[in-house]
């Protein structure tokens, strides 16, 4: 089974679940986001898909983590256990391989996010990120900035990324971490190849402050 073939059809339906259970209208989470009412109207009905950028952007506007678009643990059902996760042991909670490949969520440009943790996990998000060739975070250039800290390991093929100050290239088994609220990018620059990394985002943490 293909990764495409694997991941949900679309999280435009879920996108729109959490904004109204945050009580948001599309208006106000448009404009804060700097798209129109009608581009994310066309994202909540699966007519668009976002790029990495802005799904992290219309999440973070809501107030729930990224790992919420895949199911209601985070927000709606906080003493839930994701689906299709197990406890063969007490106190231990699995999910399969094949649960695991369908519990991603496919974004513009055919990037994919799948969730990693078989629970969700207050404060921290574990997941993969999928790169096809020639696809970035975000088309226009764009960069991410967003609260938290960023650890990321390369499993295969090599991405850039790109910050205000230079870029860095990295393969297989390199990895690196940065403050999230330096605006940054991913691009996989390769013609055909696919890259990935698994990624763990410490959401609550905030940059000290220099005081000098």
């Amino acid at each position: 089974m293909s990764i495409e073939q694997s991941v949900a059809p679309s999280i435009g339906a879920r996108l729109r679940q959490l904004r109204l259970a945050q009580g948001r209208s599309l208006a106000s989470v448009a404009q804060a986001v700097g798209i129109s009412s009608s581009a994310l109207s066309q994202i909540e009905t699966g007519a668009m898909q976002p790029s990495v950028n802005r799904l992290i952007e219309i999440v973070g506007e809501v107030g729930v983590p990224v790992s919420a678009i895949f199911d209601d643990y985070d927000v709606l059902h906080p003493k839930a256990a994701p689906a299709g996760s197990t406890e063969p042991i007490p106190g231990v909670r699995v999910t399969s391989s094949a649960v695991e490949a369908g519990e991603g969520a496919t974004l513009e440009q055919g990037v994919v996010y799948r969730r990693l943790s078989p629970v969700g996990l207050d404060g921290i998000d574990l997941f993969e990120s999928v790169y096809p060739p020639g696809a970035s975070s975000s088309v226009d250039g764009a960069m991410l900035v967003h609260s938290g800290y960023e650890v990321g390991s390369i499993l295969r093929g090599r991405l850039r990324f790109e910050f205000t100050e230079g870029s860095v290239d990295l393969g297989a088994g390199d990895s690196l971490a940065f403050w999230a609220t330096r605006p940054h990018r991913v691009v996989n620059e390769s013609t055909d190849a696919v890259a990935s990394a698994i990624w763990l985002t410490l959401r609550d943490l905030r940059e000290p402050v220099d005081e000098a």
